[in-house]
């Protein structure tokens, strides 16, 4: 069983910063890749940022040059670094994690709010 946690989620200004965490449990070796959504309210889930097992991202075109993903395997974490942070970005974001037999995971999710 994959668990997926969340973390670093919160209230934060427009134009500021904000980093969240995605910690599994066991190795990410074992994912094919892991991205971040994010649903905001009354919207669809959108997928933000994904990145390879081999560390290929990419990224929503409304975050491009504002958020970068990066992984660290030797702490099994996944990290969403959010800049320039925009009214538009508050949403509740969540973590997955696709295995190689295709299972997709999901972390419980974690609110972003950001003040104009």
């Amino acid at each position: 069983q994959v668990q997926l946690v969340e973390s670093g989620g919160g209230l934060v200004q427009a134009g500021g910063s904000q980093r969240l965490s995605c910690a599994a449990s066991g190795s990410i070796f074992r994912f094919n890749a892991m991205a971040w959504y994010r649903q905001a309210s009354g919207k669809q889930r959108e997928l933000v940022a994904r990145i390879t097992n081999t560390g290929i991202t990419n990224y929503a075109d409304s975050v491009k040059g504002r958020f970068t993903l990066s992984r660290d395997n030797a702490k099994n974490t996944v990290y969403l670094q959010m800049n320039s942070l925009k009214s538009e970005d508050t949403a509740v974001y969540y973590c997955t994690a696709r295995t190689t037999g295709g299972t997709l995971y999901w972390g419980q999710g974690t609110q972003v709010t950001v003040s104009s």
